[in-house]
């Protein structure tokens, strides 16, 4: 009885949520399919998956930018977990006290990706703070020379905005797992005779391997379907999968709405079978 009344007391918030976000995705679905009433074109059929997929023009368009999407979405998450276990291993091995990093950690969450980015565009772009420092002091002969680190066609600018952002984010995870787990382990290790590399590989890593790859795979999911760091720090081509999904809708040529909600339902679905690869890892995992 007690399991039910809690499944009543979530029903008025559930239904609500549901009825959003399902009419949402219903509507999203449509539109994919042809279905425009807004131009009286209500017939289905799938035209716009076969020319983002297939079509001279914009098929090039999605497989460059499903292939940029990928390649910015592992760089930042791997790079953002490898600094995360380094600085988890640091953190451990000195028997540091972490309640003050839990705090910056927490305060750097709270800054919104898009002023995150505009702040790295200030600072690291060729007319920016750190090229016209390097011109006053004399490295440079013009703030020009500064490297190229934003708004590049290899995506270094959003990669390094992501990772900024999102080491924090694994970071209080990690914190959270040696909170409960707690240090012993390392101590034992050490007294028998264990190095720095084995307590990492064989007692540090198994500890936080579980929160740590959950955490990096809804990183991936997030970072593959942005919109706003790629749109303020990348270029026009190539382009993430969401800047081009955002572009077709806004085209002024409304047919191109079909093709753009057809980017999204196929970047929503790549999310749902990492999300489906993570859901059977972690059960894999939990059975004995």
């Amino acid at each position: 009885m007690a399991k039910w009344r809690n499944w009543l007391g979530l029903a008025p918030a559930s239904i609500i949520m549901l009825g959003l976000f399902g009419s949402s995705l219903g509507y999203g679905i449509a539109q994919s399919l042809g279905w425009l009433a807004f131009l009286d074109q209500r017939e289905l059929s799938l035209a716009a998956y076969r020319n983002v997929l297939l079509g001279q023009q914009l098929g090039s368009q999605w497989w460059s930018a499903l292939l940029f999407s990928v390649w910015v979405s592992l760089a930042a998450t791997l790079g953002s977990a490898f600094i995360c276990l380094g600085l988890l291993s640091s953190i451990a091995e000195r028997q540091q006290h972490y309640r003050g990093l839990s705090i910056v950690s927490n305060l750097h969450l709270a800054i919104p990706h898009s002023v995150w980015a505009m702040a790295l565009l200030l600072v690291l772009s060729q007319s920016g703070i750190l090229a016209r420092i390097g011109f006053a002091v004399g490295w440079l002969d013009q703030p020009k020379d500064f490297p190229v680190l934003v708004r590049d066609r290899w995506g270094i600018g959003i990669i390094l905005a992501y990772i900024t952002k999102e080491v924090p984010f694994l970071l209080l995870i990690g914190l959270a797992t040696l909170r409960q787990q707690g240090r012993a382990y390392l101590l034992v290790a050490q007294s028998l005779g264990a190095n720095r590399w084995q307590r990492l590989r064989l007692v540090l890593w198994p500890l936080l391997a579980p929160s740590l790859i959950s955490g990096s795979l809804l990183v991936f999911s997030f970072i593959f379907g942005a919109y706003e760091v790629p749109a303020l720090v990348g270029v026009r081509y190539p382009e993430m999968l969401a800047t081009m999904a955002l572009e077709l809708f806004l085209n002024p040529d409304l047919q191109a709405r079909a093709e753009g909600m057809a980017v999204s339902m196929l970047m929503s679905l790549i999310i749902l079978v990492v999300v489906g690869l993570a859901w059977r890892w972690r059960r894999a995992e939990q059975q004995p």
